[in-house]
């Protein structure tokens, strides 16, 4: 069976059995911190372990695609080392939550061993828990799985996702490759060989590990099974190495034809095969190369296949060429796979370029360490330089000269990335902390969504400096906390509201509301009055400017989908900034945006405002808004119940957000991208304003027209054919000064070889010029050569503070005097320096003055050189 039929099988097994074909989830965990990558099947489920999402079924089966290349669970030193490791793997499993349990988890996995994949059962082996007496009775007395290839396992019979979270003992299923192979059967004194290989994991998920360590038991046994498919291929295909089966023996032909080989068995090719199927997933699911969080893993994941491929001897970018044979092996079972085959290409293309210019350097730095190396052990200092100049990060350079039996010094380059680490924290420190933490019952409740104005009491009150105080006096600094507010406290990008907080005695002007835990902090300046803490105030926003903010926030909804439209999927959301003036939003993207496709995301924008829809939020459970397709940004955290915008015709944009909005897209106003821009590697950034702030743009945009209209006497209509007019005429003139130069330089070239004067035979000239630009001593230079037959030139011109310098010697004297040792001589003497070859050199000076004396030394040097030859 190839290794997509083993997948259907499975799948189809366990449907026909009322399980639910549940998709596959993305690598990059939805509202889960505790995770880099998805790294198990069963991670989709933690919550439904763990009681707290409720789905409309309690059996499920997946094919999960997993990445353990970073945080705890991290196989990537060990690919292209081992048979069985991988950055990215499939695996197979079916759930129970609250459903079946031991017995049927046993019987459903013994049965498709051994009747579907028709495994001989004398081949298998299983562990379980030393405490697990009921599981060994059903393998012994149920099954019929002989005592003697049972074992009771300690801790590798418990398991657990993470140091938190769901977990309980488990069953393992072994196979037997036969005696031909070293290794004894688990929990021997070689259970480490390669004869007993672990293929299927069925976990009896029964307590939940609080962050003390305490065993909690679950509310509903459940059961999640893990059975790799790589592995499992493997054997079922006869192999003993995973990268012996289908999959990829045919990754690694496409790796070999890239990377011009022809052995198929070098380690460096099982490695690029591994890492082309991670890179694509993880691109896919909308991880970008950067240089934190999972894009940094992604970057190392791509260096070190690129720095493979580099040790083959590929030297053009070969890595993006693998994604058309990886989509062929699994296009079809991942769709998303072949829709984004050409965007992937594109990003990897551009990692490959990006890296390719610094790997060569890298190396040779590297190759002479090694070579110079005195001992056993790379030092720090050089490893921490191929990190930060090189870009290579410690794993690759660890990976690196393990194939040479090298140690590394760890320690001192961690003492320099420490350094570095405190050189940044010394160059970003703020001389003053306006945080406050404090502590105050209740919540305030936020009325803004409705209205501008309220009625509300003061629960609390902070001093210019943040401290707890009972009042604020007149002129008085503060921040004063209420019972319920229409206030927005910064938050999702949206700046806080300001206003006034007023009663008939006091008067508090709101500069800014931030928020802290359940409460809005309205921070500003006592006009007038005295406030204390239980007094009432009526706060009022102020509308213009909440108006101005709400029509850039809903644009930024209208915006991000466009985005998602015209450039692809991969857009995600990676920051914003909503003001009354205008809007930033910054999302993952790998290049800059061709004015075309920002002409097309700016058009489609105005076509939603323009349709004039009604903009709806409701509030319903994180399942339903995922259910609805609703977007959020992969690393907030979210509670039960949601709040979810929509806008748009046909439900253009649907997301969630917790910020104030228009109440239709007409009410937004024109729209127009100001700026577009990188700010990080694989990530974009666009401004644009809206409203009324859109209108002002665009008056300053007709006024400078107009301006320069007058200036080019012309009609605004009219001023691009009278700009190109401008132009050529002044390229017409540039090319008559450019003549006018050259005779002038002629001429003056005639009177300059008259002037030669002789120094031990050779004829020399050394002059300053004026008039005449530093384009033009190139040419000049070469036709005094030329008129003098033999001899020596050096020409210079100054101005600005600022001098030129050109030497050059006729051929017949090269093998006495150097243009390159002689204008070095010149140049030291006005502030510069320069370089050449013996028949002509350049260089640069700062000190005008010193010229006249520096021309003058020429004859001087000339006649030393001369008089040593």
């Amino acid at each position: 069976m190839k290794s997509a039929e083993i997948r259907k099988a499975f799948l189809n097994f366990f449907e026909e059995r009322g399980h639910t074909l549940v998709p596959s989830s993305s690598l990059v965990p939805e509202n889960d911190p505790t995770l880099l990558f998805t790294n198990a099947g069963m991670v989709p489920f933690k919550d439904v372990f763990l009681g707290r999402d409720q789905r409309p079924y309690v059996r499920a089966t997946s094919a999960q695609r997993c990445v353990r290349a970073g945080g705890k669970h991290n196989d990537l030193d060990n690919v292209g080392y081992t048979a069985r490791h991988h950055t990215f793997f499939e695996m197979l499993g079916n759930f129970s939550f609250g459903d079946y349990f031991k017995r049927e988890a046993i019987q459903y996995a013994w049965s498709f061993l051994t009747e579907v994949l028709q495994l001989p059962a004398e081949k298998l082996w299983v562990t379980v828990h030393h405490s697990d007496d009921e599981a060994a009775d059903i393998w012994i007395n149920e099954i019929g799985v002989p005592a003697e290839r049972l074992a009771r396992l300690d801790e590798d019979n418990f398991w657990q996702m993470g140091d938190t979270g769901p977990c309980g003992p488990c069953s393992e299923v072994f196979y037997d490759h036969g005696p031909d192979v070293f290794g004894g059967p688990p929990g021997s004194p070689d259970e480490d060989g390669d004869r007993y290989i672990e293929i299927w994991n069925l976990v009896f998920m029964q307590y939940d590990r609080d962050s003390a360590g305490t065993l909690h038991p679950l509310p509903s046994p459940s059961i999640d099974t893990g059975m790799g498919l790589e592995r499992m291929a493997a054997v079922v295909q006869g192999v003993h190495s995973n990268y012996e089966i289908d999959l990829f023996v045919n990754l690694i032909k496409a790796a070999a034809r890239a990377t011009g080989q022809s052995d198929l068995d070098q380690p460096s090719l099982r490695v690029i095969a591994d890492h082309i199927r991670s890179c694509a997933f993880l691109i896919v699911d909308g991880v970008l190369p950067s240089n934190e969080g999972r894009g940094y893993v992604l970057r190392r994941i791509i260096r070190r296949a690129v720095r493979h491929g580099h040790k083959l001897g590929a030297r053009e970018p070969f890595f993006h060429q693998l994604v058309a044979a990886l989509d062929d092996e699994m296009g079809q079972a991942y769709p998303a796979l072949h829709e984004r085959a050409a965007q992937i290409e594109k990003i990897l293309l551009r990692e490959e370029e990006q890296f390719a210019r610094t790997l060569d350097h890298g190396m040779r730095l590297l190759e002479e360490a090694l070579g110079n190396l005195a001992g056993n052990t790379l030092d720090g200092g050089t490893i921490f330089k191929l990190y930060d100049t090189y870009g290579f990060p410690f794993d690759l350079t660890a990976d690196i000269v393990r194939e040479r039996g090298v140690e590394l010094d760890e320690q001192g380059f961690e003492s320099e990335l420490e350094a570095q680490r405190e050189r940044a924290r010394a160059a970003s420190r703020f001389g003053a902390d306006y945080g406050s933490e404090i502590s105050i019952a209740g919540r305030t409740e936020f009325t803004g969504y409705d209205q501008l104005e309220d009625e509300a009491e003061i629960v609390a009150l902070l001093d210019e400096h943040g401290a707890s105080c009972e009042e604020l006096k007149a002129g008085q600094e503060g921040t004063i906390v209420l019972s319920r507010t229409p206030f927005y406290a910064e938050s999702g990008g949206q700046v806080g509201d300001r206003g006034l907080l007023e009663n008939d005695e006091a008067r508090f002007e709101v500069r800014d509301t931030q928020k802290q835990d359940e409460h809005h902090l309205h921070g500003g300046h006592l006009k007038m009055g005295v406030l204390r803490v239980g007094d009432r105030v009526k706060p009022t926003v102020t509308a213009e400017r909440r108006e101005a903010v709400m029509r850039n926030h809903s644009a930024t909804h209208l915006l991000h989908e466009a985005l998602r439209r015209v450039l692809g999927d991969h857009v995600q959301q990676k920051g914003s900034l909503v003001g009354p003036d205008r809007l930033r939003f910054d999302f993952s993207h790998f290049e800059a945006i061709s004015p075309e496709a920002l002409a097309q995301v700016e058009s489609m924008v105005n076509a939603e405002i323009m349709a004039d829809t009604p903009v709806t939020t409701r509030q319903m459970s994180l399942d339903e808004a995922r259910n609805l397709g609703a977007r959020a940004l992969f690393e907030a955290r979210y509670g039960e119940d949601v709040r979810v915008l929509t806008m748009g015709t046909s439900d253009f944009s649907i997301e969630l957000c917790g910020g104030t909005h228009v109440a239709r897209t007409g009410q937004i106003g024109p729209f127009h991208l100001v700026a577009e821009s990188g700010v990080a590697a694989g990530v974009r950034r666009i401004e644009a304003v809206t409203g009324k702030a859109a209108l002002t743009y665009f008056h300053e945009q007709e006024q400078r027209l107009n301006a320069l209209a007058e200036q080019l006497r012309s009609r605004p209509d009219q001023l691009e054919s009278r700009l190109d007019s401008v132009l050529e005429r002044n390229r017409e003139l540039e090319r008559e000064l450019s003549q006018l130069r050259g005779k002038l330089a002629s001429r003056a070239g005639n009177d300059l070889v008259g002037e030669a004067t002789e120094v031990a035979g050779v004829r020399v000239i050394a002059r300053r010029l004026e008039g005449v630009g530093a384009k033009e001593l190139r040419g000049m230079l070469d036709q005094l050569k030329q008129k003098l037959g033999s001899g020596v030139v050096v020409l210079g011109v100054a101005g600005d503070d600022k001098v030129n310098l050109v030497a050059g010697v006729t051929k017949d004297l090269t093998d006495r005097l150097s243009a390159g040792d002689l204008i070095n001589v010149v140049a030291g003497q006005v502030g510069g320096r320069g370089g050449g070859r013996a028949d002509m050199a350049q260089a640069g000076g700062s000190n005008p003055s010193a010229l006249p004396q520096a021309l003058d030394s020429v004859a001087e040097w000339v006649e030393s050189q001369l008089r040593q030859g």
